[in-house]
């Protein structure tokens, strides 16, 4: 399996970022890899179909927040954090932030 093109640093556009980050899907995907792990992306259960998966972490990685490293027959995803915090400081910290808040007001 050949690696998947990855944008530099310098290439990351913030209007490219901030459309990713805007749907929720998408900002769960990030959500759930800021806990630092490297999941394949086999192993989220959103309730969408593999090819609406797919796309959604297309667009994620295309646009620069996360990376998909091959390993054997999976690939392993993982948030891009550093570069996004050069490029952009603070943005994924406010997204998480207030995703969190947002999570804690629609279960009260």
């Amino acid at each position: 399996m050949r690696e998947p093109h990855h944008p530099g640093r310098r290439e990351l556009e913030l209007s490219a970022v901030l459309h990713a980050l805007s749907d929720p899907a998408r900002l769960e995907i990030v959500r759930r890899l800021a806990r630092g792990d490297e999941p394949s992306c086999g192993m989220f259960e959103l309730g969408l179909s593999k090819a609406t998966l797919s796309h959604h972490f297309k667009v994620l990685r295309e646009c620069g927040v996360v990376r998909t490293r091959p390993e054997g027959r999976k690939r392993l995803l993982s948030l891009r954090a550093d570069d996004l915090e050069a490029r952009f400081p603070g943005l994924l910290n406010a997204v998480l932030i207030a995703t969190a808040r947002r999570g804690t007001r629609s279960a009260a």
